[in-house]
């Protein structure tokens, strides 16, 4: 039987407008960049540059499309306080020009360095190098191939219509493991390392018994079970010690040069916000030197302008092309007014975090920062917890006292026995601290770290030092333990 009923439902759906400014709230400064690159690409209405066509267009009488009945003038696109262009930084933008920006390089990516590489030292035919290219593609950042090739050969044979198979794959893997640098195309940490013990001198004692532990006693290393590596290995402890030395010296993440900003060939961290400390005054600005200014273009504003004024002998063509063309100018109209949003809410969020942690931003003293979670910012700009912290997230400021991610300024709070509110932040910084200066034969264990904690005031239970010191990627003691 068919039953029919009638609910109410109350749905909030996002427009365009609001999505495109929430994708682009997300996108740190240098990738901004790329996304207005992308999007002038796409759209011909939206420019680079300054134009100079202010006083050029009059206003225009508003006319309907016959088939839609949307009406709308050429003010929409040509407002006098809009022109002559959409400037995208900040009302002091124009302090900047007193700071050096930050260098990063314009050299090779990763997977272009193994890309030559490959051509230089390996000699394939045309299918080999696609295939050789497609498992590069899929090496990470870290320099691992985590996908097996399995996976991979499916890939190849939906995707690219190519049929291989695993043997072939893994022959062209293992050359792409003579590559630089050595380890890369490890799929797994012990191979990573194996691959780099091998080209080592196996004239030394040290490099045979470190080949040896990770390719034999790799769950022992790992566990630090030295003692049964001793035994099995018929060694002494200095020369355990040796080849633990020869170990620790690898690399385990061949590919992190390329992501060290330490590193010649990648990019630095460019800095959304710049803060000046001006005798005691902070002065907040947000870097835009890396947006370029935009404005609708004058061509498409003329095409529409043309088809307002000869309204009789339009044909079908013309009234697609004029859908077209209020289609882009809407699309570039709608890409500023977000791309000014975004600015205007990346301000408005750093200033109120600015405001919460004053004192800190002074002179950088931790001590001085204050408990604060997404929620205390919320409601101090009155904008939702998910804004906050898509401002929060891969944003960077740079200060008088160094460079910082705004999430490492987010923290919950916990009181000392004196009844004062401390960041965890804190706690965590004198975990670290002792950790750093403890007995790396007798490591402190979390119920040490615990009662030190508590000797300096701070109540807190154990589970929560194990838990602080997982977030800080620090290891339990038994594997922190050295020889």
């Amino acid at each position: 039987m068919l039953k029919q009923s009638l609910q109410q439902k109350l749905l909030q759906k996002l427009s365009p407008q609001q999505i495109q400014l929430i994708k682009l709230l997300e996108v740190p400064t240098l990738q901004l960049e790329q996304r207005v690159k992308k999007e002038i690409e796409e759209n011909p209405a939206l420019e680079e540059g300054n134009d100079n066509y202010e006083d050029e267009y009059q206003q225009e009488d508003d006319y309907q499309e016959d088939d839609s009945g949307d009406e709308f003038s050429m003010d929409d696109y040509i407002e006098d306080d809009e022109i002559p262009n959409y400037k995208l930084q900040a009302s002091n933008y124009s302090k900047d020009d007193e700071h050096k920006e930050i260098p990063y390089s314009e050299g090779a990516s990763f997977h272009e360095f193994l890309r030559n590489q490959l051509s230089l030292k390996v000699s394939l035919d045309e299918q080999n190098r696609t295939l050789a290219e497609y498992i590069i593609g899929n090496i990470d950042d870290d320099g691992y191939l985590r996908r097996n090739l399995k996976s991979i050969v499916d890939d190849l044979a939906f995707s690219q219509g190519i049929r291989t198979n695993e043997t072939d794959l893994f022959m062209l893997l293992k050359k792409i493991q003579e590559l630089d640098p050595p380890g890369v195309g490890a799929r797994d940490l012990q191979e990573c390392l194996l691959l780099q013990i091998e080209r080592k001198d196996f004239e030394k004692e040290s490099v045979k018994y470190a080949e040896k532990i990770l390719r034999h006693h790799f769950v022992e290393f790992t566990k630090k079970h030295y003692e049964k590596i001793i035994k099995r290995l018929n060694i002494s402890r200095d020369q355990l010690k040796e080849a633990l030395d020869e170990i620790l010296h690898l690399n385990p993440k061949p590919g992190g040069a390329f992501s060290d900003p330490s590193a010649a060939n990648v990019h630095a961290i460019i800095p959304d916000f710049i803060l000046d400390n001006n005798n005691g005054k902070l002065e907040l600005s947000l870097n835009s030197r890396n947006v370029p200014e935009l404005h609708v273009s004058q061509t498409y504003a003329d095409m529409l302008k043309a088809f307002a004024k000869d309204k009789k002998s339009r044909t079908k063509q013309d009234k697609e092309a004029i859908t077209f063309v209020k289609q882009k100018l809407d699309s570039a109209r709608w890409f500023i007014d977000a791309i000014q949003q975004r600015q205007a809410t990346l301000l408005l969020t750093m200033n109120a975090i600015l405001e919460y942690q004053y004192e800190y931003f002074q002179d950088g003293d931790e001590r001085k920062l204050k408990p604060m979670i997404l929620k205390d910012i919320a409601e101090e700009t009155g904008l939702d917890i998910s804004t906050i912290s898509r401002v929060a997230n891969s944003k960077y400021i740079q200060t008088d006292f160094g460079i910082f991610p705004l999430k490492s300024f987010f923290s919950e709070g916990m009181q000392t026995e004196d009844g004062e509110e401390v960041s965890t932040r804190e706690i965590k910084n004198i975990l670290k601290d002792c950790i750093t200066n403890e007995s790396k034969s007798k490591p402190l264990t979390d119920e040490k770290l615990t009662n030190i904690l508590k000797d300096k005031g701070y109540k807190i239970a154990r589970r929560t030092v194990a838990k602080y010191r997982e977030q800080l990627d620090i290891p339990v003691a038994r594997l922190r333990k050295e020889v």
